[in-house]
Parts: structure tokens; C-alpha cells; sequence
């Protein structure tokens, strides 16, 4: 990146720090004075505003916290929602075609804004001869049933030839980059305690688990690298799991006239609320901070915008919707792309955690680039990238094979989920064959020889035991001789 996009993304981040800073100012946390030191204190010593905030003395780390994880606001009007009027107006026309008729209430439903934000529009839809009334169990308003028109049904029909999207209402982009950076990742902080508990079920050596924690807290990437079936994955999963706290994503972004779908209920899991918030925008979705997985089938194509042609609006990047978590690359160096040509698509937002986003209509814009990476492989880190590329990841970590002692804890456990008396004597004999044929315990071995015992025990239709024959038979299942 050159010098004068280094300047235009600072004075991007700043900026976007300043509105942060003015909506602390907003709740009366801190008064103008003190906002304006804190981001002349920011243009000297760089770091965050809230950060510069504390330095100051003039917030606590208590009352940052409690303003980053406060729920997005209902818009109270048409301004509050970053949309124009008229594309609300769109949305809400699309919307009621489907509908036959309809209350102010079911539009609200339907596109997740407040009454306060429909109203106004449907008075100028009625206005333009769009929407009709046909009745009312009162004179109050919110009771009115509304109907579209002939008119209005015409103009649906070429709105949805435009864009056939009908869901909620979407965010705007500005709103999306605030949101994001109040919820960074690199706010998480993990606690040894509930590390230790989210990798209790895994066998490894504890040494590991130190690098892991401070690695986890810097939300700097990670190289996870050594021979195949060592739990390279099962690391980088439990890590996710072990992400603290809850996030808020939209449905969708709204960004120059397009629209972007950023809710993937596959990979976003939603968090029900602990009870009914009058207060929240419902725009927005409370998930667990997501974890999103890409193994072999990960190419240049699945990190930009995908357009579709039918529907007419984009569909998020992997890295899109991993932000404010986690993103594996899984098999890394597997993939039908060359790792030199995906590691050069992510300088950028690995060092500077934003990208770039190409509409199809030419225009470019900015996004946060706000997760952990883990780069997960068992091909040597030498033979994917260079030195270079390997300086700019922080925590490189090689998980080998397990030692004796390891191996045998991993077969007890696997032994004991599935209620096989552990036999010393049969486990011996298995060591003994690895020594023979030279070939190393792997963490995953014992998984897949106990899955040939059940098979065994279930095909003659006996309990599962270990014995020396049974492992022999396994053996040769599994293991092909070279």
C-alpha cells in the first residue's frame, strides 16, 4: 500500500473514531472538551479513542465497556436509518405487493423499522397514489388497513425487475464500519480458566496452550503448522468456542444504491434474547461471535462480492462474515489456488484489517477487516510463503506428534466414549506394531482404529472390546503397507 492510500484509510479510521467518540458525547459520558483532547491526544499518539479516553482519565475501562456492548438504538426517524426516503418507500412497495392488506404494524414486522420511520413514508405513498385506505376499526391510525394499488403495483413490479430483494430494511454502510469497530476483536479478552475448559476434551502438550491464550488476545493471525491428524483443526474450532461474548450483525449493508446480504444463518448462530428489548434496532441480529471455516474449496472468487443475477443483490464474503470472529483457512496449501497468490489478495488486510469491496458497477469501497485469521496446514510453512509473508503473521505454532503418554490418554478418552474397557496389554501390542513398521503415533489414529472395532463388534453383533486380535484386525484396515 503507498503512502497516499496509507493517508486516505488513517483519515478514514479517524474519522470513523470521531463518530464513535461523538456518540460516547451523545450519552453524556464525557463532555465536548474532553472529546476533542482525547482526539488530538489520538492524532499524536495514534491507538483508539476510547483508549485515549481512558488514558485521560476521563472515562473508565467499566463505562467503555458498557457503551461498546450496548445494543444497536432504534432509529427514531427516517434520518436515523442512513437511508434515503426513497429507497425506504422502494422496499416498503416491494414488500406490500405480496401482501393484499395491510397495517402499519405488519409493514414495521416485515422490514424491522419503527412506526415512527413508516408512517411518513406510507403518507407519501398514499400522497402519490401508490397505497390506499379500506378501512379502520378506529379512528386511531395504527389501526387504518391500507391496500396497494394499481399504480403502486405497477411500480413494484418494475422495482422488483431492479432488485428483487423484500427482506428487513438494510444498515448503511457507515453504521456497519461503527458497529464493527466497537465490537473488534481485539477487545476479546479470554481468561485462562475458560481457555483451559473449552480445550479439556483435547490431549495435547500444555505448552501449546500458553502460546495459544496470548496469541488469541493479540487478534493477530495465526500459523497452525505440522504433520497431518494432530488436531491442527480441532485447535483452531476450540478456539472459536472459546470467543467470548455476543456480536450484532444486519441482515444487510446498503452501499451505493446496492445491497449486500450479510446474515448467513448456516454460519451465524443466533443468540436469543434474555428478554424482549423495545429498545434495540431490529435491523440487527445478536449471534455468538462467528466462526467460519474454508478448506480446500477456497478460492480468489469466494473472497469478493458475489453478484446474483436473478435476485440483484450481492451475496457477503467469507471474510465479511467472519468479522468480529473467527476465520480457519483450513488445508491450507490444498487449495486450487496458489497459497502465494491468496496470501498476496490479504497483505493488506492482514497489516492494515480493512479490505477492499468492487461493486459491479466499478465503485470501490472500504470495510473493516476485523478477525482472527488461522491458517491451519500440514505442509511445511517454508515450501507455502516467504519470509516476508511469515513476519507479518504473528504467532506461528507447530502442533506435532503426541508423545507416548499423550497417545495413550487420547485412546483412553476415545476408549471411554465409547464404553470399551481399556485393555494395557492389547495397547502395548498395538505400540509395539508402530515401533515395527516405523511409523509415528498420530492424535487421530486412535479415533478412526476404535471405529473399526465398532464395526467389527457390530457386523458379529457383540460388544466392543480391545484385544490383541481385534487390533490386529484393525491395523491392517487402516494402515496400507509401503
Amino acid at each position: 500500500m503507498n503512502a497516499k492510500n496509507n493517508d486516505v484509510l488513517m483519515k478514514m479510521n479517524f474519522d470513523q473514531d470521531q463518530q464513535i467518540g461523538r456518540k460516547i458525547l451523545a450519552e453524556n459520558i464525557i463532555t465536548e472538551q474532553q472529546l476533542e483532547e482525547a482526539l488530538q491526544r489520538q492524532k499524536t499518539n495514534g491507538g483508539r479513542i476510547g483508549d485515549n479516553l481512558i488514558e485521560l482519565e476521563y472515562l473508565t475501562e467499566e463505562q467503555l465497556d458498557n457503551f461498546l456492548h450496548k445494543v444497536p438504538p432504534i432509529p427514531k426517524t427516517i434520518e436515523e436509518t442512513g437511508l434515503e426516503p426513497s429507497f425506504i418507500a422502494d422496499l416498503i412497495l416491494k414488500q406490500i405487493l405480496f401482501l393484499g392488506e395491510f397495517k402499519l404494524s405488519d409493514i414495521s414486522e416485515k422490514i424491522k423499522l419503527p412506526l415512527s420511520v413508516i408512517d411518513p413514508i406510507i403518507n407519501t405513498l398514499q400522497r402519490d397514489k401508490m397505497v390506499e385506505v379500506k378501512g379502520a376499526s378506529e379512528y386511531a391510525r395504527f389501526t387504518y388497513r391500507f391496500a396497494i394499488t394499481g399504480l403502486g403495483q405497477n411500480r413494484a413490479a418494475e422495482l422488483l425487475d431492479i432488485c428483487r430483494y423484500v427482506g428487513p430494511a438494510p444498515v448503511s454502510l457507515n453504521d456497519y464500519r461503527i458497529r464493527l469497530r466497537s465490537q473488534t476483536v481485539k477487545n476479546v479478552v479470554v481468561k485462562q480458566e475458560n481457555l483451559a475448559k473449552a480445550f479439556s476434551h483435547l490431549v495435547f502438550n500444555p505448552a501449546i496452550l500458553k502460546r495459544l491464550g496470548p496469541a488469541m488476545t493479540s487478534g493477530r493471525a495465526i500459523f497452525l503448522y505440522g504433520p497431518p491428524g494432530n488436531g491442527k483443526t480441532s485447535i483452531a474450532e476450540a478456539i472459536g468456542n472459546v470467543l467470548p461474548e455476543t456480536v450484532y450483525i444486519p441482515y444487510t449493508v446498503y452501499i451505493g444504491n446496492e445491497l449486500i446480504s450479510i446474515y448467513d444463518p448456516v454460519n451465524h448462530f443466533l443468540v436469543p434474547p434474555e428478554m424482549d428489548d423495545d429498545t434495540q434496532d431490529k435491523r440487527w441480529l445478536r449471534i455468538r461471535r462467528p466462526v467460519i471455516i474454508a478448506g480446500g474449496e477456497l478460492t480468489l472468487k469466494t473472497l469478493d462480492l458475489e453478484f446474483n443475477p436473478i435476485s440483484k443483490f450481492y451475496i457477503a464474503p467469507l471474510q465479511m462474515k467472519a468479522n468480529n470472529g473467527l476465520f480457519i483457512i483450513d488445508d491450507f496449501g490444498r487449495q486450487q489456488i496458489e497459497p502465494k497468490m491468496l496470501l498476496n489478495r490479504w497483505i493488506v488486510p492482514l497489516e492494515r484489517r480493512v479490505d477492499f469491496m468492487t461493486l459491479h458497477t466499478g465503485m470501490k469501497f472500504e470495510i473493516p477487516f476485523d478477525q482472527l485469521v488461522i491458517f491451519a496446514t500440514n505442509l511445511e510453512p517454508k515450501d507455502l510463503v516467504d519470509e516476508s509473508f511469515l513476519r507479518r503473521i504473528r504467532y506461528k505454532i507447530k502442533i506435532d506428534y503426541p508423545s507416548e503418554a499423550e497417545f495413550k490418554e487420547i485412546f483412553k478418552k476415545i476408549c471411554d466414549a465409547n464404553i470399551i474397557i481399556f485393555d494395557d496389554k492389547a495397547f502395548q501390542f498395538l505400540m509395539d506394531k508402530y515401533k515395527k513398521q516405523g511409523i509415528r503415533p498420530s492424535a487421530n489414529h486412535p479415533r478412526d482404529l476404535i471405529d473399526h472395532i465398532l464395526d467389527h463388534s457390530r457386523y458379529y453383533r457383540h460388544p466392543p472390546e480391545l484385544t490383541t486380535d481385534i487390533i490386529e484386525d484393525a491395523w491392517n484396515n487402516y494402515f496400507v503397507e509401503l
